[in-house]
C-alpha cells in the first residue's frame, strides 16, 4: 500500500490530467487506498456519500475545487414551521452561527471577494433562493451588493459555464452569506482552473477593494510557489483564505502559501455540552479528509512555532468541512437546487466570512491573527487521517495540529489584530 501524502497527490495529479493518463492515474490512487478518486462515503455512521464538484479538469487546468456534492442524505437541520422537511437539508446559517459563537448581522461595511474557476451564470438568482430561505438581506447587482467579474474586471466577457465549479461558486457564495450576510460579495470567475488564472482572479479581487479574499481549490506543490506567492498572494493587510485540500494528510497549494490563511476541516456535531457543539478532525479514510502537512517548499513564516516541521505547516484554522455534517447549499446550474456540500471549500470562505465580520485586518498576513490568539478558538483534540511522523501532522491532540490548525472560531478575537 502507498504512503497517504503518495496517494494523495496521485490523486490530485490525476485531477489535472485527461484522458488515458488520468484513468490510469486514478487507477492507481484506488489500489492505494480504499476511496474512489471522484467519490467517498462518509464514516461516522451518517451514510452519506458524495461526489467531487470537479472531479474532471479541462485541458491547462493545474488546480481543482475542494467541494464535495452530498448524494445521499440525512437531515440535519430543524423543519420550518410546522412542515415535515419543509427546511433544506445540512446546516444553515443560525447553525453555524451557533457552532462558531459569531454574531448574526455581520460584515456590515465590507467586501469579501470569491475566486473561482469558469462562470456560473445562475450564480445571483440561486444566492437570491438560499439568502431568501433564511431570512438573510438581498444581495443583487441592483442593490450594490452583489458583483460578478471576470479576471479582468469585465461584467460583460465572463468565461465559459462549467457546472462543477457552479456547485463551489454556489457554496462559495452561500458560506460568506450565512457567515456574514450584510457584507458585499464579488464573484471573480477566472477563464481556467490555472493557477496563473486563478492568481490573477485574486490580483482583480483585491484591485476591485476586496479585504478578504477565499479560494477553494488547490493542487500539488511545485518549485514555482514561490512565484506565485510574490506575483499573486502577497497583498498586505488582506485576509487571503484557501482551503486545505479533501485528500488527507498531504499538502495542497495555494494553501501552503505564507501569505494565506490555510484552513483544515472538522467533522461538526451537536452534543449537550455547554457549547452545544463538539469537532473532531474530518477523515473518512486515509485519502478522504482534512489536507494537513508539511511543505516541500515554503519558508516557515515567522508567526508559526510548530517544531516537527522546518517549513510552512498547514493547516492554521479550521471549520466544519465533513459531508456528513454538511451544510445546505442551493445550486441550479448543473444540479435541481437544494444539496448537501462538504470538503474544505466549506471552510475557506466560512473563515472568509469570520475574518469579515472581525473587520479590515490590522496585520500584513491575517493568519498570524490566530497564532497571537490561540485561547480565543476552539480547540479540536481528537481525530486524525492517518499515521504519520510526527503525529501532528495528521493527528488532533491540545494546542496546534496539522489537520485542525489552532481550532474553530469561538467568536471574533483570534481574527483580529
Amino acid at each position: 500500500m502507498l504512503s497517504s501524502p503518495t496517494t494523495a497527490r496521485i490523486r490530485r495529479l490525476a485531477l489535472a490530467l485527461t484522458g488515458t493518463a488520468a484513468l490510469a492515474l486514478s487507477s492507481l490512487a484506488v489500489a492505494a487506498g480504499p476511496a474512489d478518486a471522484a467519490a467517498g462515503t462518509a464514516a461516522h455512521g451518517k451514510g452519506a456519500s458524495w461526489v467531487r464538484s470537479c472531479a474532471t479538469l479541462a485541458a491547462g487546468d493545474t488546480m481543482a475545487c475542494n467541494a464535495l456534492k452530498v448524494t445521499s442524505v440525512a437531515q440535519h437541520v430543524s423543519p420550518l414551521g410546522v412542515t415535515p422537511n419543509a427546511a433544506p437539508s445540512g446546516y444553515g446559517p443560525s447553525d453555524l452561527l451557533s457552532a462558531y459563537n459569531l454574531p448574526a448581522n455581520g460584515g456590515a461595511g465590507q467586501t469579501v471577494a470569491i475566486v473561482d474557476a469558469y462562470n456560473d451564470p445562475n450564480a445571483e438568482s440561486d444566492l437570491a433562493v438560499y439568502r431568501s430561505q433564511f431570512g438573510l438581506p438581498a444581495c443583487t447587482t441592483a442593490n450594490g451588493c452583489f458583483k460578478k467579474v471576470s479576471q479582468t474586471g469585465s461584467t460583460s466577457r465572463l468565461p465559459a459555464s462549467n457546472s462543477g465549479w457552479a456547485g463551489e461558486i454556489s457554496l462559495d457564495l452561500d458560506m460568506v452569506s450565512a457567515i456574514a450576510p450584510n457584507a458585499h460579495i464579488i464573484l471573480v470567475e477566472t477563464s481556467t482552473a490555472s493557477m496563473t488564472n486563478l492568481g490573477t482572479g485574486v490580483n482583480e479581487a483585491v484591485k476591485l477593494g476586496a479585504k478578504f479574499v477565499s479560494n477553494s481549490y488547490g493542487g500539488s506543490e511545485s518549485s514555482a510557489d514561490s512565484s506565485y506567492d510574490s506575483s499573486y498572494f502577497n497583498h498586505p493587510g488582506v485576509a487571503i483564505t484557501a482551503s486545505s485540500g479533501d485528500s488527507g494528510y498531504g499538502v495542497e497549494y495555494p494553501a501552503a502559501s505564507k501569505y494565506v490563511t490555510a484552513v483544515g476541516g472538522t467533522s461538526l456535531t451537536r452534543d449537550s455540552s455547554a457549547r452545544g457543539w463538539t469537532e473532531s478532525v474530518w477523515s473518512t479514510s486515509a485519502t478522504e479528509g482534512a489536507g494537513s502537512g508539511c511543505s516541500a517548499y515554503e519558508a516557515k513564516p515567522s508567526w508559526q512555532t510548530d517544531s516537527g516541521c522546518s517549513h510552512r505547516t498547514v493547516a492554521d484554522v479550521s471549520a466544519v468541512a465533513d459531508p456528513a455534517t454538511g451544510v445546505a447549499v442551493y445550486q441550479t446550474y448543473g444540479a435541481s437546487g437544494w444539496s448537501v456540500y462538504g470538503g474544505t471549500s466549506v471552510a475557506s470562505p466560512l473563515i472568509a466570512g469570520v475574518y469579515a465580520d472581525a473587520g479590515a485586518p490590522t496585520v500584513a498576513v491575517p493568519a498570524a491573527d490566530a497564532y497571537a490568539n490561540p485561547g480565543a478558538l476552539n480547540d479540536v483534540t481528537t481525530g486524525a487521517t492517518t499515521s504519520c511522523t510526527p503525529s501532528y501532522l495528521c493527528t488532533a491532540g491540545p494546542g496546534y495540529d496539522g489537520p485542525t490548525g489552532l481550532g474553530t472560531p469561538n467568536g471574533l478575537a483570534a481574527f483580529t489584530g
